[in-house]
């Protein structure tokens, strides 16, 4: 094998293709990431028996052949490498990469104990890459991160004709975004709980062309793959990754069905204001938002420890309501909402708010929805 290639399109598809390696791989020639040099030029691959990876992209292939070298360890060297043609050699059982005066030897591992990467599902249709990683990093902001409860590190895809629905939730929040595609079929009703890591991760990196293509296997949770399709600098991406087993919990139903109290207030100035109170609350304790007269007052702290408040200017309809919730996941939503002005919906203080975009002339963007319990406040 032998071939050479543009140092930033090889840094760029090694690096893409590596993201995904396992830190802890339950067998070493997982960790490894596998060159096939043909007529046509490269395809690089990772798998790890769960999420796979491929990046084709363009080189001058003088001798064709496959290799399989450590992914981490090669896109370190790529990512320090000068601005000039990357040459890789095989020569027994190491590979020579030069670039300019720096020379690597690398060792390989055996490539006939390598798994085949899976084969992608039918694609189901596409949409514009930007938005979809965009509605991507909205959901999974309330996506949850302990592995005890894997079917809540999810994110449940639902597609329903021309659109699709993308929910998470860790139990203390429940994230919703909808967004329209093109559908191969306006006649599918498909559904996925794909892993909320994955699912991010590729979103973010398949922007460099204009559509992501979505290709669902059908059967549902635990019984297929889901596959997207990209171009990135040099070539086409694609990544699969296993469907997560379990039951999602029904949580479109904890949406309420009315508002009693809302009040809509500078995002930025939201956002500011529950930074600089949160700073005196104890781990676990939570801010208190007070909404009267106007204005939405927050308080934490309590005792004989620090305590703040501030006040910010609310535009509020209904009851005076005061409530308290977990700083962190409140700034989780606020930062994700795109429009300048949030609305805070709630029906009673002892209920979840559910917060949203506002728009000017009172058309709320339906798109991005965020759900938040309450926590109890000290006395």
């Amino acid at each position: 094998m032998k071939f050479r290639v543009d140092r930033d399109v090889l840094a760029d598809a090694v690096a893409w293709a590596a993201r995904s390696l396992p830190v802890r791989p339950s067998s070493p020639v997982l960790a490894g990431l596998l060159i096939d040099a043909s007529a046509d030029g490269l395809v690089l691959s990772t798998f790890d028996y769960e999420t796979s990876a491929r990046a084709t992209l363009g080189a001058e292939v003088s001798d064709e052949g496959q290799v399989l070298v450590s992914g981490r360890l090669l896109s370190d060297i790529c990512r320090s490498l000068p601005a000039k043609p990357v040459e890789m050699v095989l020569d027994g059982a190491r590979v020579s990469l030069t670039c300019g005066s720096a020379r690597f030897s690398l060792q390989t591992m055996p490539v006939h104990e390598y798994p085949a990467l899976p084969q992608m599902p039918e694609a189901s249709g596409t949409v514009p890459s930007d938005l979809f990683a965009h509605a991507v990093a909205q959901a999974v902001t309330a996506a949850g991160r302990d592995d005890m409860l894997p079917v809540l590190t999810g994110v449940r895809v639902e597609i329903e004709g021309s659109s699709i629905a993308l929910l998470a939730t860790d139990r203390f929040r429940l994230s919703q975004r909808e967004l329209e595609w093109a559908p191969r079929s306006t006649d599918d009703s498909l559904a996925a709980l794909v892993p909320a890591k994955v699912l991010g991760d590729t979103a973010k990196s398949l922007t460099a062309g204009a559509e992501v293509t979505i290709a669902l296997s059908a059967g549902g949770s635990g019984e297929g793959l889901i596959g997207f399709e990209g171009t990135g600098p040099g070539g086409v991406r694609r990544t699969t990754t296993r469907l997560l087993d379990g039951e999602f919990p029904k949580v479109r139903s904890l949406f309420p069905s009315e508002k009693l109290t809302t009040a809509r207030v500078d995002k930025a100035a939201l956002i500011e204001s529950v930074k600089r109170v949160s700073l005196v609350a104890e781990r676990n304790t939570a801010v208190q938002l007070a909404f009267s007269d106007g204005v939405l007052t927050l308080d934490a702290g309590s005792g004989d420890e620090a305590q703040a408040s501030e006040s910010v200017e609310a535009v509020i309809e209904g009851d005076d309501i005061t409530t308290g919730f977990n700083p962190q996941f409140l700034l989780d939503g606020l930062t994700v909402i795109d429009e300048d002005v949030v609305e805070l919906a709630f029906t009673q203080p002892s209920k979840p708010v559910v917060l949203s975009g506002y728009r000017e002339g009172g058309e709320s963007d339906g798109g991005f929805r965020y759900l938040l319990m309450p926590r109890r406040l000290l006395s």
